[in-house]
Parts: C-alpha cells; sequence; structure tokens
C-alpha cells in the first residue's frame, strides 16, 4: 500500500521508491523533465539555427550545449583544456585500458538525471570499491598506529560501530532524516520543503562540526576524531567538518554517498560520447547532427573576455576571435571570471559578483600508479586474509582504492587521496616525491607488502587547486553562505533582471546545491537551457513544465538579509 499526499501542483506524489537527489533546496523532477515524450520545449522557427555561446566543456558545457541543440539552437562551445573538464581519465602510457581517474570518479545511483545521460550514450558502470562497500573485497581502517581489518561494519571494534549508531541518532533526533528521505522517495514536495525550510533557518550557521559537538551522542572527542577519520559512506569526513551542515545534510538525504558507482573505461567517456552522439530527436537539424559536426576541429579556445554589446553578449577566445551572441551559458568555476577572464562587471549584478567572490572550493590531490596485477588479492598464509585492502588512515595516504580488471591483468592503485589541509602537503612535492612519502607511510600498514616492486610505470598525480583553469576541486558552502548560493541557483531565472544583467546563464556545480556531484553539474546546465529557451522566445509544453515555470511553487526559501 503506497502513502499519498494531495498534489502539489507541480507533480503528485508518488509511492515509495528509491531515494533519488531529489531536491532537498529545488525538489524539481529533471529526470522526468528529461523522458517527457513531450520534450523539454520548443523556439520559434525562426530561431533554429541561432548561435548560442557555452564556456566550458565539462560535463555541464556538454550537456547544456547537447540539449541546446536538440531545441534547433547552434551552440558555439569554448573550452581552455580538453573535453571533460573534472571528468578527466588518462591512461597510463603502454596500457590503454587502464585509467587513472584525476576528478570524479564515483556516482551514486540516485542521480537519476546523470544516469540518464549515461544511458543515452550506452555507458556501463560497476559498484565502485568504497569502504566497506559490499563489493570491497576488504577495508582495513588504521588510526594511531593501530589497524583493523574488515569485511563489513560488524567486523570492526565495538567503538567504531558506536560511532555509526551515534552519527544515525544524530541525524533521527536533529535532522529528521527517516521523514526527509521517506518524502525524497515519494518526492513530496510539501514534506521536503515544509522541513527543509525550516532546517535552512536553523543550520545556515553552523558547521559540521559544530552539529556533532552539539549532538547529545557526540558527546565524545574520541568519538568525534574517529568520526572524522572513517565517516560514512566514502570514508573520513574530518575535511569537511568546517563546511556547512547544510551540505552535509544534501549529501545524506539524497543518498549521494551511498549505492556509488564507476564508469567502466573511465568517465570522461560521458561527455566525449555525449559530445559525438547523435539525438534520435532533434528540431532545426538533420539527422545526423552532433556537436562534433557542429564543431569542425574541436571546441573553440579558451575564453578571455565577455562584454555586453548592443543586444548581445560579445565573447573573445584566445585566438583573438570576436564573435556576439544573444545568450551565453557559463559552466568554469565562478573565480575564473575573477582572474582568467576579463568580464564585463555589468553581466552580472552587485549581489552576484558577491556572492561568486564568496565561493569556496575544497583543495584535492590523488597519487595513481599501475602495477604488474591486483596483487592485494593475494592471500597472507599466516592470517588468510588479503595482503591489502581498501585503506582509510590518518596517514599521509589518508585513502587508498584497488581497482582490478581481472587476476592476470594490469591493475590501477589509487594509493593516495587527500582533501584540504592533506592535500597541500602534497602540493609542492613533484609525482616521484610523492610516490616515496605515500609508500613510506604504508610501508608501515603493511610491512610486509612490497608496493613498489609490482608498479610498472611513472605515477601520475595532480593537485586540483593549482590547476590553473580550476583552482580547486570544487565548491563547499561554509557557514552563513546560503544566501549567497541562492542567488547563484536561481539566476537561471531572470525575469526581474536589468537588461544588462540578462542573457548570460551561469551553470555546473558551483552554481549548484551539491558541489563535488555530477548531478548538480548536469541539473543546473537544464536550468541554464530552459533559461536560453525562455530568453529566445521558446516555451516547454504545457504538460512538461521546466524548472523556470514552476520556480515561483517550488524556489529555494529566502533568508532574510537586513
Amino acid at each position: 500500500m503506497s502513502l499519498t499526499i494531495a498534489d502539489t501542483s507541480v507533480h503528485a506524489v508518488r509511492p515509495l521508491h528509491a531515494v533519488t537527489m531529489f531536491g532537498p533546496d529545488f525538489p524539481f523532477a529533471y529526470d522526468d523533465w528529461l523522458l517527457h515524450p513531450a520534450g523539454l520545449g520548443t523556439l520559434p522557427t525562426s530561431r533554429h539555427g541561432t548561435e548560442v555561446a557555452v564556456v566550458g566543456a565539462g560535463i555541464a558545457g556538454v550537456v547544456a550545449a547537447y540539449e541546446l541543440m536538440r531545441l534547433g539552437l547552434r551552440p558555439v562551445v569554448y573550452e581552455a583544456g580538453e573535453i571533460g573538464g573534472r571528468m578527466r581519465s588518462i591512461t597510463f602510457d603502454g596500457h590503454p585500458g587502464s585509467v587513472a581517474e584525476m576528478g570524479a570518479m564515483r556516482f551514486p545511483r540516485s542521480a537519476t538525471t546523470l544516469f540518464h545521460y549515461i544511458d543515452t550514450v550506452g555507458l556501463r558502470t560497476e559498484p565502485f570499491p568504497n569502504p566497506l562497500a559490499p563489493h570491497t573485497p576488504s577495508t582495513v581502517v588504521d588510526l594511531k598506529g593501530v589497524s583493523h581489518w574488515a569485511r563489513v561494519p560488524s567486523d570492526l571494534p565495538a567503538s567504531y560501530q558506536q560511532v555509526g549508531d551515534a552519527w544515525d541518532k544524530a541525524l533521527r533526533e536533529g535532522a529528521e532524516v527517516v521523514a526527509m528521505n521517506d518524502a525524497i522517495r515519494r518526492r513530496d514536495v510539501a514534506t521536503i520543503k515544509s522541513i527543509w525550510n525550516r532546517l535552512v533557518r536553523e543550520f545556515d550557521d553552523q558547521s559540521f562540526y559544530g552539529f556533532l559537538a552539539s549532538a547529545s551522542a557526540f558527546s565524545s572527542f574520541h568519538d568525534r576524531e574517529i568520526f572524522g577519520q572513517v565517516g560514512f559512506g566514502t570514508g573520513g569526513w574530518d575535511t569537511d567538518f568546517p563546511n556547512s551542515m547544510l551540505e552535509i545534510l544534501r549529501v545524506v538525504y539524497t543518498g549521494a554517498d551511498s549505492d556509488q558507482q564507476r564508469i567502466i573505461g573511465g568517465c570522461q567517456q560521458l561527455p566525449l560520447r555525449l559530445w559525438d552522439h547523435e539525438p534520435d530527436r532533434i528540431d532545426g537539424w538533420a539527422p545526423g547532427t552532433s556537436l562534433a559536426s557542429l564543431h569542425s576541429g574541436g571546441p573553440r579556445p579558451a575564453v578571455r573576455r565577455l562584454r555586453r554589446t548592443g543586444q548581445g553578449i560579445t565573447v573573445e577566445d584566445a585566438d583573438n576571435n570576436i564573435r556576439t551572441y544573444p545568450a551565453v551559458v557559463f559552466t568554469p568555476q565562478l573565480w575564473t571570471l575573477l582572474s582568467k577572464i576579463d568580464t564585463d562587471e555589468s553581466l552580472l549584478s552587485k549581489p552576484h559578483w558577491t556572492a561568486v567572490e564568496r565561493t569556496h572550493y575544497m583543495g584535492s590531490s590523488k597519487l595513481f600508479v599501475i602495477v604488474d596485477r591486483p596483487f592485494w588479492l593475494d592471500l597472507d598464509p599466516a592470517t588468510g586474509r588479503h595482503v591489502m585492502s581498501m585503506t582509510l588512515t590518518d596517514r599521509m595516504p589518508r585513502g587508498v582504492y584497488l581497482f582490478d580488471d581481472g587476476p592476470d591483468r594490469p591493475a590501477v592503485m589509487c594509493l593516495s587521496y587527500t582533501w584540504n589541509d592533506d592535500s597541500l602537503k602534497f602540493a609542492a612535492l613533484s609525482a616521484d616525491e610523492r610516490l616515496k612519502v605515500v609508500l613510506s607511510s604504508l610501508r608501515e600498514i603493511y610491512p610486509g607488502v612490497d608496493i613498489r616492486s609490482h608498479v610498472i610505470g611513472s605515477p601520475i598525480t595532480i593537485t586540483w587547486e593549482t590547476e590553473p583553469d580550476f583552482l580547486g576541486a570544487f565548491k563547499a558552502n561554509l557557514p552563513g553562505q546560503y544566501r549567497y548560493q541562492r542567488r547563484l541557483f536561481t539566476h537561471f531565472v531572470q525575469d526581474d533582471f536589468a537588461r544588462a544583467e540578462r542573457g548570460l546563464f551561469l551553470a555546473g556545480d558551483d552554481v549548484s546545491w551539491t558541489g563535488g556531484f555530477a548531478e548538480g553539474a548536469v541539473t543546473t546546465a537544464l536550468n541554464a537551457v530552459w533559461g536560453v529557451l525562455a530568453q529566445l522566445g521558446g516555451a516547454s509544453p504545457a504538460d512538461n513544465p521546466g524548472p523556470g515555470d514552476v520556480f515561483d511553487r517550488i524556489a529555494p526559501v529566502r533568508l532574510p538579509e537586513s
């Protein structure tokens, strides 16, 4: 028997089903919007072929360009680097089948809008080997010089299980997690908004650590310390402790940190395949049209200047080519508007510029090596256990992830995955120096394992905060930054903007409520598509309204500013 609540006039409440990344700030069913047979919208035929600039060819830019093309427009994509952005998959020299995922690498099943595109281009996924996940052979938690081996959480000492129980209790008592999960399962907009709008007011100024420290279940510093190192889902969360508690609740409520998948062959295939994909349904273009066919030679180079001229926005690229467009979708990280692109200040309002300036990024470093085979699955004759496991530690590596494609094939090790301060410890080190430091730490955890003897190629590494076109791994709001995030997310609805501020549409995970998750990048790209559609005189079908059409009914709660 299914539970029902009155229709919210946006869409009817559904029977119970899986948790998805539906809300909570803006509970709009992007997955349903995409699948509706009436399509996203239509434009006047006189607008078919109109050029619209899309800055950035990460997943947000490629999705925006793809859907604008399907509407009959001609997207002109600019990219400073390569198609994919932080969906960057690097193959090891001489081993084209072995991939290091430098940015995005795990995607929750709850990301149903993202998986629409994964399915569209025919990619396959498999479970990601997160700590203690069902498909992870084993996990080692190494804290304060003591290691614990586990297949399932119950294998860990009672103190660890108590910390897990404390987290569940804190969420139940302080954040209405059961009621919110149930409402998201049923896409019960009224209940989601009722709970979330209250919690936004309660937790806007609260940090993740402050929430834990004020919860009766976490009265012990010892428990908070263990939780910071081991965390929930993907591992330790102490590097998120300074962030707004709202950021954490969005992840928990929407299942974003559980049941995660990896894309077989590398996640960069998604934007690359979408670039080449020829949609079955397309307005204004001949069958067989793709983004690739509209961009002979690939995307245009990096944007260097954005100006308002006449009735459009003028874009100047790195090759000094200048073109004017009626609309521009901007998807890179927003700090590039401050440091890399000469932008006419009138294109954004002063409050929006303040929100851009206050953007806070998480730093992150990774180190990968390729090895001759998945030797970690060898059994230790003394213990009968695998000689090495997925590892969480308070030592320099922090997180070690293991990937294999069979017992007799080369395998990939992510020897270190770090964030923020831990990432900065690596920033000034070369790849070889990083490898030396990490192997030294791992030798303390696995004294009988000679990892280096299995390495068959040069290490691959990255620090996202030193990447000039990114300046960080992804956005994460600090306490008190909800108002800034609301300004950025709602920017696609421009009816009340001054004319000089219209036509530039911000998208990407900087703009979304879930920084660091590709789902947020994709859904904000779809917001921008709706914005361009409306700006150019088009509209979504009455029976398939877009995010801007229902905005007033489900808009993120507005907090007072004075």
